[in-house]
């Protein structure tokens, strides 16, 4: 009685100090504030009982202002005192309630704790309640729920269907996700079926559509796999299709590993074909990316003279430094195209000195033309000579 006496007398007090102004009633302005109502329940589990504390519950649940902690909380509260079934009511109630990502938690709790209170008793209930979360779940997400769900079956399933589970998970989940995936799937198929069993996952691997670098790294297990197992040529074959996407001038590790396999297990004509694919590869990646090094340069240098010019100016240099700064530092191919484009004809002091070769043109060009000329030449070169003086005639003479 004195504890319930307390809890009324608090219980006043704070509806009394969130009340507003106005003539409205306290409990129109209060009764979905679930500050106020988490603190009811706190009060009902330490002073109420289980059905008054379930009451407050349920109320809140009504009202819709409950949240994913209020349902876990609501959940552990029955499962603490063996309403094991009343508590897997109340998980089934939040997974309808929210959407994601709010009801993961959720669904995490939930399938954690019904596999751990029934294990194999009621195995096809948790096969069941593992398929609607998966297919109502959100890729992203998914990869916690499929590894739970696969446990499941490994404990007390079946180890096929554990596999199915496995590559069901690795076909499904993002593409960021998928080579961690097929690595958890590969070691558990190891595990259970043996290592030979990995082949045909590791193919379905390499097929998926996995990033450049993430196929390599599968090859290259593939083809450990296959040497640790005897299959030199299977390996070496792994290794050749590989390549084309290893870059020899940034990936030495793979053209390492491959040496060193052909050192160990290959003769003169597969170190020769090893040596061919790698140049190959390097004049396709070459002619790829010739481009790549000349652009980033420039990119860098740009970047580089626009932060240098950003510190001066916050520096208060002025803009004819800046500017006699930005000459300096500018590319060699933009001075270089600046000064040649800036000249023109006529403006130099050195003009007169610069000799300019003639060359007569052919007389095969002008044709009987040219004869003309020729002709009316002698001709003017006669009537030139009648008109000379003697003594001038006879200078030409000596000349000639």
């Amino acid at each position: 009685m004195v504890g319930t006496q307390q809890w009324n007398s608090v219980a006043t007090q704070l509806i009394k100090a969130f009340a507003a102004d106005g003539n409205e009633p306290v409990q129109m302005k209060l009764y979905k504030s679930l500050r106020l109502w988490a603190f009811y329940v706190d009060l009902e589990e330490g002073l109420g009982t289980l059905e008054s504390t379930r009451a407050v519950y349920e109320r809140i649940l009504d009202l819709k202002i409950a949240t994913p902690q209020v349902i876990i909380n609501y959940a552990l509260l029955l499962e603490e005192n063996k309403y094991f079934e009343d508590a897997f009511k109340v998980y089934e109630r939040g997974v309808k309630i929210f959407k994601y990502p709010h009801v993961k938690d959720i669904w995490v709790t939930y399938l954690t704790k019904f596999v751990k209170r029934y294990g194999k008793t009621k195995l096809e209930r948790a096969r069941e309640l593992f398929q609607h979360a998966v297919e109502t779940t959100p890729a992203e997400n998914l990869k916690v729920l499929y590894l739970q769900y696969a446990k499941l079956e490994e404990d007390y399933g079946l180890a096929k269907r554990a596999m199915k589970v496995y590559d069901q998970a690795a076909k499904t989940v993002p593409d960021n996700e998928k080579m961690s995936m097929y690595e958890i799937y590969i070691a558990r198929a190891a595990e259970i079926f043996g290592v030979p069993k990995t082949r045909e996952i590791y193919e379905q691997a390499i097929e998926s559509g996995l990033p450049d670098k993430d196929v390599k790294v599968m090859c290259m297990k593939y083809a450990e796999l296959e040497k640790s197992l005897g299959e030199i040529d299977r390996a070496r074959a792994i290794y050749n299709f590989s390549s084309q996407y290893a870059d020899p001038r940034s990936d030495a590790d793979f053209w390492t590993k491959w040496h060193d396999f052909e050192v160990q297990h290959g003769n003169e004509d597969t170190f020769r074909e090893m040596l061919r694919m790698k140049r190959s590869v390097s004049a396709s990646y070459s002619q790829t990316h010739f481009i790549l090094p000349e652009y980033l340069m420039q990119k860098d240098q740009k970047l580089n003279l626009e932060e240098t010019v950003d510190t001066l100016k916050r520096a208060g240099v002025p803009e004819d430094e800046m500017a006699a700064l930005e000459r300096q530092f500018a590319p060699e191919s933009n001075n270089t195209a600046s000064k040649d484009g800036s000249r023109k004809l006529g403006d130099g002091e050195d003009d007169d000195k610069i000799e300019i070769a003639h060359k007569d043109v052919p007389a095969a060009v002008f044709g009987d033309l040219a004869n003309k000329v020729e002709e009316n030449n002698k001709d003017g070169d006669e009537e030139t000579d009648s008109k000379l003086g003697a003594l001038e005639r006879i200078k030409r003479q000596r000349q000639g």
